[in-house]
């Protein structure tokens, strides 16, 4: 299988999507969830869907954040690892439930949603789905398009 991106990334093709995603971004980081929570988020959803630009990215930008090696290493394993707080496990897993919508009948059970909603205002549970659903829209067209990481960050 080739790496090589099947075509420039789809925001540079139709540049009126970099207002909208620019939007969206504003949306869901201005809502009051933690930018640290926010960051964690992105990076599970990314590495369901197997996209290593987001994954890369969002890496970088959680680190950037004040986020741990610690942390960043352990997402993918977040269950098993004392490592995060009661509210990111219940973001955690929200975006896992919403990322994987085909895994099950009932995509986000009321468990997942009910120990979400302990933890956020509405605003916040709006903006948990809205970057979900924003993170899963960069992951579909990266993967689709393979656009890749960067080659000069280091």
């Amino acid at each position: 299988m080739s790496t090589e991106p099947r075509m420039q990334n789809p925001a540079a093709v139709l540049p009126d999507i970099t207002g909208a995603v620019n939007l969206l971004y504003k949306a869901a980081h201005s809502a009051g969830v933690p930018g640290r929570t926010l960051e964690l988020v992105h990076l599970r959803a990314s590495q369901i869907n197997g996209c290593g630009a987001c994954v890369d990215s969002g890496a970088r930008a959680a680190r950037k954040a004040g986020e741990t090696e610690d942390r960043l290493f352990s997402v993918a394993t977040w269950r098993e690892t004392p490592y995060f707080t009661e509210a990111e496990r219940a973001a955690l897993a929200l975006a896992e439930a919403a990322t994987r919508l085909a895994d099950r009948a009932d995509a986000v059970p009321d468990a997942i949603w009910d120990e979400a909603a302990r933890h956020f205002e509405e605003k916040e549970l709006a903006a948990l789905v809205l970057w979900v659903a924003t993170t899963n829209f960069f992951n579909r067209l990266n993967v689709t398009t393979r656009q890749q990481a960067p080659q000069n960050w280091g």
